[in-house]
């Protein structure tokens, strides 16, 4: 029996939480859409559709990426810091936007919104790892 190729494990991962936060992020537009259109103010139906639009990019951006490296490109530690870094972004960017406008509705509370930009920063990390990573793969 033969043991998986490590950095095809990796890509695999990324294959499948891209996957995941893509059919979220389309379940969570439709909550927003149908489930909290009526319950929020429509300001905070917007906070939550910008969530909904940043967890489909990085989803889609994490997707790409997973098989853009599995297929052509050779391996960079960068590319990996690159998909770690959108996810950590979707989390506390996505995940502190979601939970502000749930915990604000209810109880008021702001909390979660102090940690949203932290989450962008990992995005632009993110987005910065996979600019290193392609400037220095070798020219052809």
């Amino acid at each position: 029996m033969s043991q998986a190729n490590p950095v095809h494990q990796s890509n695999r991962l990324f294959i499948l939480l891209a996957s995941l936060l893509g059919g979220l992020g389309v379940a969570l537009g439709a909550f927003g859409a149908h489930g909290l259109k009526n319950l929020v103010e429509p300001r905070l139906l917007e906070v939550f559709n910008t969530a909904v639009h940043y967890q489909l990019i990085h989803a889609l951006a994490l997707l790409a990426l997973a098989f853009w490296m599995r297929q052509e490109v050779p391996q960079h530690k960068l590319f990996n810091r690159a998909a770690w870094s959108w996810l950590i972004g979707v989390g506390l960017f996505c995940g502190t936007l979601y939970a502000h406008v749930l915990t604000y509705s209810l109880f008021e509370m702001r909390f979660f919104a102090l940690i949203t930009p932290l989450g962008g920063m990992f995005f632009i990390l993110g987005w910065a790892l996979l600019f290193w990573g392609a400037w220095k793969l070798p020219k052809d």
